[in-house]
């Protein structure tokens, strides 16, 4: 059975991780495991095992209430084999959940970012966009009923990104993708018509971006390298329309911008993740200082708790954990949001509050998804090549 640990979108960032000794045998054996938040809400903890590293992975929609079906980016470092897997797994809370593997599709080189869209002409049939270290982002169809993974078109790797592709994201209607990438290109795939790409940007190299989230059908913000945002409008074009560049490290170091989330109800609230566990808001309506929730820069904030000082891999905005004061959640408080970093921690950080750890590992946590119709469920690729699933109360 196939699946993988990480090593995550930004490659070049990251060591090479050792392989467990004794090498992890080809079935998937389970480890199951229960974790306690407090003695009156614990949570469930299933390991599955793989025999390849998972360098992403994502939840696709519900068909069924007992079957969930997730997608992995997978690279076996014996052959060199970078693979797009589609699997079932059996509802998280039974006692023994299992992974069955229905569908893979080749990649031309390792995946640097995998995202998924539902599809609003066929739910049953999710899109599926991944981009790759040699430059290209392969479109697919993940249909779910029949267990296939559809390959659909690919932008060409000439001309589209000059090296790896670090960061793409999926518009909510599914028409528009946009990528990014270290040789400062911003470029826009047209999913509709042509399945070509229009370039938005080119910075010549002069500025590398990172990572890109859509914030509104016109609108999208990119990460970059010393901790920099950038807000673009597409009925603006020439340049971003807002920049934010601060250095959270006293000039020591710069930082990079790993992930960016963006939520649904708060288009204007920007949550990044990035180097020396930072994580911070900026609200792109006004050019105050962001939010900084994680981090070096936590000893100026008394309101802000550092919980790692690793790089912060991916962040999300924990839609599960309802803030903990309901009547200050205004649009002035930034809600929730789960982290996972290179040192091994999975939690949940909140303005103003203790944050909570819900795994440790002795390895890197390189990606993780939320559950978008079950918060309660998370899953995680650990770096010594197994998947972690977490359900909560």
């Amino acid at each position: 059975m196939l699946s993988l640990s990480h090593t995550h979108t930004h490659t070049h960032q990251k060591p090479k991780p050792q392989r467990p000794d004794p090498k992890t045998p080809k079935n998937h054996q389970l480890h199951h495991s229960t974790m306690a938040i407090t003695s009156s809400h614990p949570i469930q903890i299933h390991k599955l095992p793989q025999h390849t590293y998972i360098d992403a992975l994502r939840w696709l929609p519900h068909l069924s209430t007992f079957t969930r079906h997730i997608i992995l980016a997978t690279y076996d470092s014996d052959t060199s084999t970078p693979l797009l897997q589609t699997c079932t797994l059996s509802s998280p809370s039974q006692t023994t959940p299992s992974l069955t593997p229905q569908s893979t599709a080749a990649a031309p080189s390792r995946i640097t970012s995998l995202k998924v869209c539902p599809s609003p002409s066929a739910p049953s049939k999710p899109l599926v966009a991944a981009a790759t270290v040699s430059g290209a982002v392969l479109f697919y169809s993940a249909d779910l009923v029949n267990g296939s993974l559809n390959f659909e078109f690919s932008v060409p790797e000439k001309g589209f990104h000059s090296g790896p592709v670090s960061g793409i994201d999926l518009n909510d209607n599914g028409l528009e993708c946009v990528s990014v990438g270290e040789d400062g290109r911003v470029n826009l795939v047209n999913l509709s018509v042509n399945k070509g790409f229009r370039r938005v940007f080119d910075s010549n190299g002069l500025v590398s971006y990172s990572s890109v989230k859509w914030a509104s059908p016109f609108e999208f913000v990119t990460g970059a390298f010393g901790f920099g945002l950038h807000l673009w409008d597409q009925r603006k074009p020439g340049g971003p329309v807002a920049l934010f560049k601060d250095n959270w490290t006293g000039g020591t170091a710069s930082g990079i911008v790993h992930s960016i989330d963006i939520h649904p109800s708060r288009k204007h609230t920007c949550l990044a993740g990035g180097s020396y566990g930072t994580v911070f808001a900026w609200d792109t309506r006004w050019p105050k200082k962001p939010i900084l929730l994680s981090g070096l820069g936590v000893n100026e904030n008394p309101h802000a708790n550092s919980l790692v000082e690793s790089d912060i891999w991916e962040v999300q905005y924990d839609n599960y954990t309802h803030p903990s004061n309901i009547n200050s959640s205004s649009s002035s408080k930034i809600l929730p949001a789960m982290i996972c970093s290179e040192d091994g921690i999975l939690a949940v950080i909140e303005q103003g509050e203790e944050p909570t750890e819900l795994l440790a590992e002795p390895c890197a946590i390189n990606s993780f998804d939320i559950d978008r119709q079950n918060p309660s469920d998370v899953m995680c690729s650990l770096e010594w090549e197994s998947i972690a699933i977490i359900t909560r109360p």
